[in-house]
This record gives structure tokens, C-alpha cells and sequence, in this order.
């Protein structure tokens, strides 16, 4: 989904509450960007990094719709420095890494995204973040983490799941989904578990449509 484009990478250390944060950030240098996206990564204490297929799939999408891509290590993965601290610390290093964006693109909206552990701080910075405007949620892990915080947010949402989620079970899924506030969008990928095994390109598929279609409008 990148054809004709000329991606630049850039590797960068963010400033964080708790060190330093190793970074990437991509970029089409065919085009300027009309978006800036965030990807955060799964559980860093189950081998969880920035360099996770289903976080660099999201990358992708979103660098083929257009927009300028941060991922980053939270605390305590890769070079990132920092411990470990059960998603609190984890939001703050999320927020710390909206900030560069804002500091480089400040005239450009965000998507925030994320991927299971990543899901659940992505989604919930954006939600309280007015600097984050759609929110893009891969493989919620709502077995073991509360989503409610997306009941009275207005900010176009779109969810990813395999129906086969061992995280994030379809019926317990949907229920947790249908108590969200609009607009949102869930997008069933059949037949796989969490990590998506087999249909990543339909995952990326998912997050590029969305976002041309509420961020880019085309």
C-alpha cells in the first residue's frame, strides 16, 4: 500500500517522565502530511515493541493515508528507559510522545492508535487529549481492562478484532463496544486470534479505509 511513495525514517529519543524514549518516526516525502498518527505498542513485559507486526501494519496504513507516523518504546522496552509501570506511567510516556508531535506538526490533527496493552493507552489518551481527534483500538484486551472511559466520547472510533480473541472474547467484545459512545465503527476480522495470524493485510486494510475516509475524507 505504499507504492509511489518515498518514506523517510527518522530515529529519535523523546524526552519522557521517566528517561529517555527511543522513537520512529515516518514519513511520505512525496507529500506533506495531513494527519499525524500514533501507534502504541502491546504488554513491553510479553515481549511487546514498536517493531510488533500488528503496530507496524497500523504504521503502514496510516503512512499510505497520508499522515506523518510516531511509534515509540514505552518505559523499559527497547532503549526506552524507565521501568515498568502497569499503564499509569505508560499514558504519561504516551502524552510526553504527543507532545513531540505537537512540538514538529502543530497544525496537524491526530490519530491515536494502539494494540492490545497499547489499545488501552492510546485509546484512553486520546479520549481525554483534545490534541487527538480519531481513535483507532486493534485487539482490545477487555478481559482484563476497563473501557468505560469511551462511554461519553464523541470522537470517531474504530475497532479491530478477530473473532477468535482469547483478550478479548466476541461476545464480551461487542457488549463492551455497544457501551461506547458514537461515532464508532467495529470491524470483525473472521477467524483469528488476537495477534491476527493471517490477515494482517485486512487489518491494515481496516485502519487505511477508516482514516482517508474520517480524517482525509476521500
Amino acid at each position: 500500500m505504499l507504492e509511489g511513495m518515498a518514506v523517510k525514517i527518522e530515529r529519535l529519543m523523546i524526552p519522557g517522565p521517566a528517561g529517555e524514549l527511543e522513537a520512529l518516526l515516518e514519513w511520505d516525502a512525496l507529500r506533506p502530511a495531513s494527519l499525524a498518527a500514533m501507534v502504541c505498542h502491546p504488554h513491553p513485559l510479553f515481549g511487546g515493541t514498536m517493531h510488533n507486526k500488528v503496530v507496524y501494519r497500523a504504521a503502514k496504513a496510516a503512512l499510505a493515508s497520508g499522515a506523518v507516523v510516531l511509534r515509540f518504546n514505552f518505559r523499559g522496552a527497547g532503549k526506552s528507559q524507565g521501568t515498568y509501570d502497569a499503564g499509569r506511567g505508560e499514558r504519561d510516556d504516551a502524552r510526553a510522545a504527543l507532545d513531540e508531535l505537537g512540538r514538529r506538526f502543530p497544525h496537524l490533527p491526530v490519530a491515536m492508535m494502539g494494540f492490545s496493552f497499547g489499545s488501552a493507552v492510546a485509546l484512553a489518551v486520546g479520549a481525554s487529549e483534545a490534541r487527538a481527534q480519531w481513535l483507532v483500538g486493534l485487539g482490545l484486551p477487555v478481559e482484563s481492562t476497563d473501557f468505560s472511559f469511551l462511554a461519553d466520547c464523541p470522537k470517531p472510533k474504530l475497532i479491530v478484532q478477530g473473532t477468535l480473541d482469547q483478550f478479548g472474547p466476541r461476545e464480551k467484545l461487542q457488549e463492551v463496544f455497544d457501551g461506547f459512545a458514537p461515532p464508532k465503527e467495529l470491524r470483525w476480522v473472521e477467524g483469528v486470534d488476537h495477534f491476527f495470524t493471517g490477515k494482517l493485510e485486512e487489518v491494515e486494510g481496516a485502519v487505511e479505509e477508516f482514516l482517508q475516509r474520517v480524517a482525509v475524507g476521500q
